[in-house]
């Protein structure tokens, strides 16, 4: 397959992502969009992942390229391409399927459990995850469920963590693709959000649990792809 990515800051890039199209002999190509990069034609690729960021899905006005991003996911959605979401991406996604992305209650950072929605556990997207498991979080934006989509995760601090939509578009609002130097610059940028609160972790406890949850996470991200793919 041909994948594109979509990157909003220099500092998350698509991770362990990027092992996975090497193993699969996956092309990639990258759009810098907060470079002003020009976005490929919708006949250059075959699945497109979009990337996480620190800005909100709904700050257009600040972040002028949001609109056109918008509209160029939209059309790969439209033109039946596999869209992917991770985080930042998960939320313009929903919000391009017509639902509300805003500031939630909290934030959630740091290395927390999701569950599966039990009825939808055996989907065939996921049904070769556990029923629970630790992944990486970084947000503190949350989104309602767009209309028509699968619900497939929830932690205990946000209701909405993974959905599925007509088959070919996933979010998810966690951070899977997590590498240790990924994880690094994301701390290094942001590192001012780590204040241990009741679902934020301290710089020091996120970095002492990254050995024990990073090698799991890696088969949990290949598996849900290569899932998704076949979908």
């Amino acid at each position: 397959m041909r994948l594109h990515f979509i990157q909003h800051v220099p500092f998350e890039h698509p991770g362990h992502l990027l092992k996975w199209a090497d193993k699969n002999a996956h092309s990639f190509s990258t759009t810098h969009i907060y470079n002003g990069d020009i976005l490929p034609s919708l006949n250059d690729f075959d699945m497109l992942i979009i990337m996480g960021g620190p800005m909100g899905a709904y700050e257009e006005n600040k972040y002028t390229w949001l609109k056109t991003e918008k509209q160029f996911i939209e059309a790969a959605i439209d033109a039946g391409k596999k869209v992917l979401g991770i985080c930042l991406g998960s939320q313009v996604i929903a919000n391009v399927l017509g639902t509300n992305v805003y500031p939630h209650t909290q934030k959630e950072i740091g290395w927390w459990p999701v569950k599966k929605i039990i009825v939808n556990k055996n989907h065939l997207l996921i049904n070769q995850l556990p029923d629970e498991f630790i992944t990486f979080h970084w947000h503190g934006d949350t989104f309602d469920l767009p209309a028509g989509a699968i619900h497939l995760f929830k932690s205990d601090a946000c209701e909405h963590q993974g959905f599925l939509y007509s088959n070919h578009v996933a979010g998810l609002q966690f951070h899977p693709e997590v590498e240790d130097n990924l994880l690094h610059n994301m701390t290094e940028h942001d590192r001012a959000e780590l204040v241990k609160a009741s679902y934020v972790q301290t710089e020091e406890e996120v970095n002492k649990l990254l050995p024990s949850y990073i090698e799991q996470q890696h088969q949990y991200i290949i598996s849900f792809m290569d899932e998704f793919v076949k979908l």
